[in-house]
Protein backbone atom coordinates (compact mmCIF):
# COMPACT_ATOMS: atom_id res chain seq x y z
CA UNK A 1 0.00 0.00 0.00
CA UNK A 2 1.56 3.48 -0.75
CA UNK A 3 0.03 6.69 1.26
CA UNK A 4 1.33 9.86 0.45
CA UNK A 5 -0.42 12.88 2.55
CA UNK A 6 -2.58 10.46 4.36
CA UNK A 7 -4.18 8.86 1.08
CA UNK A 8 -4.05 5.40 -0.37
CA UNK A 9 -2.73 6.24 -3.83
CA UNK A 10 -3.55 2.70 -5.14
CA UNK A 11 -7.07 2.84 -3.57
CA UNK A 12 -7.85 5.97 -4.77
CA UNK A 13 -7.17 4.97 -8.01
CA UNK A 14 -8.98 2.04 -8.08
CA UNK A 15 -12.07 4.15 -6.85
CA UNK A 16 -11.28 6.63 -10.19
CA UNK A 17 -11.50 3.69 -12.35
CA UNK A 18 -14.89 2.09 -10.68
CA UNK A 19 -16.06 5.78 -10.97
CA UNK A 20 -14.90 5.77 -15.18
CA UNK A 21 -16.70 2.32 -15.55
CA UNK A 22 -20.57 3.16 -14.03
CA UNK A 23 -20.55 7.26 -13.17
CA UNK A 24 -23.79 6.67 -10.80
CA UNK A 25 -21.09 5.15 -8.35
CA UNK A 26 -20.28 8.82 -7.56
CA UNK A 27 -23.71 10.18 -6.97
CA UNK A 28 -24.12 11.55 -3.51
CA UNK A 29 -27.48 12.98 -1.74
CA UNK A 30 -26.98 13.56 1.88
CA UNK A 31 -29.44 14.29 4.32
CA UNK A 32 -28.25 16.73 6.76
CA UNK A 33 -30.53 17.79 9.81
CA UNK A 34 -30.22 20.65 11.74
CA UNK A 35 -31.54 21.31 14.92
CA UNK A 36 -32.10 24.61 16.56
CA UNK A 37 -30.86 24.19 20.23
CA UNK A 38 -33.28 26.79 21.97
CA UNK A 39 -31.02 29.40 22.60
CA UNK A 40 -29.06 31.89 20.04
CA UNK A 41 -28.39 30.91 17.03
CA UNK A 42 -26.67 27.48 18.35
CA UNK A 43 -27.42 24.61 15.99
CA UNK A 44 -26.90 21.04 16.47
CA UNK A 45 -25.98 19.30 12.89
CA UNK A 46 -26.27 15.56 12.20
CA UNK A 47 -25.70 13.49 9.00
CA UNK A 48 -25.96 9.75 10.45
CA UNK A 49 -24.12 9.07 13.17
CA UNK A 50 -22.08 12.43 12.74
CA UNK A 51 -22.60 15.35 14.86
CA UNK A 52 -21.55 19.03 14.58
CA UNK A 53 -22.06 22.03 15.89
CA UNK A 54 -22.57 25.69 14.67
CA UNK A 55 -23.74 29.19 15.91
CA UNK A 56 -23.52 29.83 19.65
CA UNK A 57 -20.71 31.34 21.01
CA UNK A 58 -18.09 28.52 20.70
CA UNK A 59 -18.70 27.74 17.59
CA UNK A 60 -18.07 29.02 13.26
CA UNK A 61 -21.44 30.65 12.63
CA UNK A 62 -23.39 29.17 9.20
CA UNK A 63 -21.05 32.07 7.44
CA UNK A 64 -17.55 31.09 8.70
CA UNK A 65 -18.87 28.01 8.46
CA UNK A 66 -19.30 28.23 4.80
CA UNK A 67 -15.75 29.78 3.93
CA UNK A 68 -14.40 26.71 6.33
CA UNK A 69 -16.51 24.47 3.83
CA UNK A 70 -14.44 25.40 0.84
CA UNK A 71 -10.99 25.78 2.42
CA UNK A 72 -11.80 22.30 3.85
CA UNK A 73 -12.69 20.64 0.44
CA UNK A 74 -9.76 22.17 -1.21
CA UNK A 75 -7.69 21.22 1.40
CA UNK A 76 -8.77 17.65 0.85
CA UNK A 77 -8.79 18.01 -3.51
CA UNK A 78 -4.59 19.03 -3.22
CA UNK A 79 -3.66 16.24 -0.53
CA UNK A 80 -5.67 13.83 -2.84
CA UNK A 81 -4.35 15.05 -6.41
CA UNK A 82 -0.82 15.93 -5.19
CA UNK A 83 -0.46 12.41 -3.61
CA UNK A 84 -2.27 10.71 -7.40
CA UNK A 85 1.16 13.11 -8.39
CA UNK A 86 3.32 11.90 -5.88
CA UNK A 87 3.60 14.99 -4.93
CA UNK A 88 4.54 14.88 -0.76
CA UNK A 89 3.21 17.18 0.93
CA UNK A 90 4.85 18.69 4.37
CA UNK A 91 2.33 21.60 5.23
CA UNK A 92 -0.68 22.54 3.79
CA UNK A 93 -3.04 25.49 4.66
CA UNK A 94 -5.86 27.64 2.94
CA UNK A 95 -7.00 31.56 4.57
CA UNK A 96 -10.37 32.19 2.68
CA UNK A 97 -12.11 35.56 3.42
CA UNK A 98 -15.50 36.59 2.15
CA UNK A 99 -17.84 39.90 2.09
CA UNK A 100 -21.29 39.95 3.29
CA UNK A 101 -23.35 42.68 4.82
CA UNK A 102 -25.79 41.20 7.49
CA UNK A 103 -28.91 43.93 6.93
CA UNK A 104 -30.72 41.94 5.04
CA UNK A 105 -30.60 39.32 7.84
CA UNK A 106 -31.86 41.68 10.26
CA UNK A 107 -34.96 42.47 8.15
CA UNK A 108 -33.78 46.18 7.25
CA UNK A 109 -35.38 47.29 4.34
CA UNK A 110 -33.68 47.63 0.70
CA UNK A 111 -30.33 46.09 2.22
CA UNK A 112 -28.32 43.88 -0.25
CA UNK A 113 -28.87 40.21 -0.16
CA UNK A 114 -27.09 38.75 2.94
CA UNK A 115 -24.91 36.59 1.04
CA UNK A 116 -21.51 36.61 0.09
CA UNK A 117 -20.85 39.17 -2.47
CA UNK A 118 -16.60 38.03 -2.93
CA UNK A 119 -14.72 35.49 -1.78
CA UNK A 120 -10.96 35.27 -2.15
CA UNK A 121 -8.96 32.49 -1.02
CA UNK A 122 -5.15 31.52 -0.98
CA UNK A 123 -3.63 28.29 -1.15
CA UNK A 124 0.08 27.44 0.99
CA UNK A 125 1.70 24.57 0.17
CA UNK A 126 4.98 23.15 1.33
CA UNK A 127 5.93 20.34 -0.68
CA UNK A 128 9.64 19.65 -1.73
CA UNK A 129 10.85 19.69 -5.51
CA UNK A 130 7.08 21.00 -6.66
CA UNK A 131 7.78 22.18 -10.09
CA UNK A 132 5.15 24.95 -11.17
CA UNK A 133 3.52 23.17 -13.86
CA UNK A 134 2.31 20.86 -10.17
CA UNK A 135 1.66 24.11 -8.83
CA UNK A 136 -0.42 24.96 -12.37
CA UNK A 137 -2.21 21.59 -12.09
CA UNK A 138 -3.89 21.71 -8.29
CA UNK A 139 -4.63 25.05 -9.06
CA UNK A 140 -6.98 23.77 -12.29
CA UNK A 141 -7.93 20.75 -9.93
CA UNK A 142 -9.58 23.30 -7.68
CA UNK A 143 -10.77 25.43 -9.93
CA UNK A 144 -12.87 22.32 -11.93
CA UNK A 145 -13.19 19.91 -9.55
CA UNK A 146 -14.39 21.35 -5.76
CA UNK A 147 -17.37 20.21 -5.18
CA UNK A 148 -18.02 22.92 -2.73
CA UNK A 149 -16.43 25.71 -4.70
CA UNK A 150 -17.99 24.62 -7.98
CA UNK A 151 -21.85 24.84 -5.48
CA UNK A 152 -20.51 28.52 -4.53
CA UNK A 153 -20.04 29.25 -8.15
CA UNK A 154 -23.05 28.60 -9.60
CA UNK A 155 -26.84 29.66 -8.67
CA UNK A 156 -28.52 26.32 -7.26
CA UNK A 157 -32.10 25.97 -7.51
CA UNK A 158 -33.22 26.11 -3.34
CA UNK A 159 -36.59 24.67 -2.42
CA UNK A 160 -38.44 25.85 1.00
CA UNK A 161 -40.97 24.46 2.70
CA UNK A 162 -42.11 25.50 6.35
CA UNK A 163 -44.25 23.12 8.11
CA UNK A 164 -46.14 23.11 11.54
CA UNK A 165 -46.56 20.67 13.67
Amino acid sequence: MVTINGVDVEKTKETIKRLKDDPSLADRQPVINAKWEGSGSLTTIKLDDKTSKIGGDDNLNAMQTLLASLAACDIDLIATHAALEGIKIDELSIEATGHFNSRAYYGVEDAPGPGYDDIEYKVHIKAPGIKSSQIEYLEKVCERSSPVGDSLAKAIPLKLSIKSY
